[in-house]
C-alpha cells in the first residue's frame, strides 16, 4: 500500500500528537541538543528527564501530563525538540502504509491539509528516524519506506 497524493501542514496551536500514548525515544543528540536548549548539561538533563535501557532511551512520563515539554498548549522546547517529535508524522511506520497514515489523520488534523508532499521528502524524514531509532525499525530498511 502506497500513500498517494499526501498532504500536511502542522496546524497552529495543535499538539495532538503530544497527548498520544506512547513514548518519545532519544537520540544522545536529542539530549545534548535538549540539554543546551534547556541551559543544562546533558547528564543533568538525564537525570530529570530520560528513562534508560541498556539499549533504548526515553523521554519519562510525568504523573500529571504526556510530557514535561507540553506548557501552556505549545512544545517549550520546539527549537530543540527529538528527532522522533520533529519527524512526525513521517514515521517509518506511517509512511509504508496508507491504512497507518489514514488512522494517523483521524488524531492529527495537519493531515490532509496545506502543500502535497512530495514522496521523497517523506521517505527522507522516516529514513532518518529510522537510523536514529534502528532498533525501534530493525524490519524496516531504508528501500522499503513507501513503496
Amino acid at each position: 500500500m502506497t500513500l498517494s497524493r499526501p498532504r500536511f501542514e502542522c496546524q497552529p496551536g495543535c499538539t495532538e500528537c503530544c497527548l498520544q500514548q506512547g513514548y518519545v525515544y532519544l537520540t544522545e543528540a536529542d539530549i545534548a541538543r535538549a540539554a543546551e536548549f534547556l541551559g543544562m548539561k546533558p547528564k543533568a538533563f538525564e537525570r530529570k528527564f530520560v528513562y534508560r535501557t541498556r539499549n533504548l532511551r526515553r523521554l519519562r512520563i510525568p504523573r500529571v501530563e504526556r510530557c514535561h515539554f507540553l506548557k501552556d498548549g505549545k512544545c517549550s522546547i520546539h527549537p530543540a525538540k527529538p528527532t522522533q517529535c520533529r519527524a512526525f508524522p513521517f514515521w517509518p511506520e506511517l509512511v509504508k502504509s496508507a491504512k497507518a497514515w489514514q488512522k494517523t489523520a483521524k488524531f492529527c488534523p495537519g493531515i490532509g491539509k496545506g502543500p502535497l508532499v512530495r514522496i521523497r521528502t517523506m521517505r527522507e524524514v522516516a529514513e532518518e528516524m529510522r537510523a536514529a531509532h534502528p532498533r525501534l525499525y530493525p524490519n524496516i530498511r531504508a528501500a522499503g519506506l513507501a513503496k
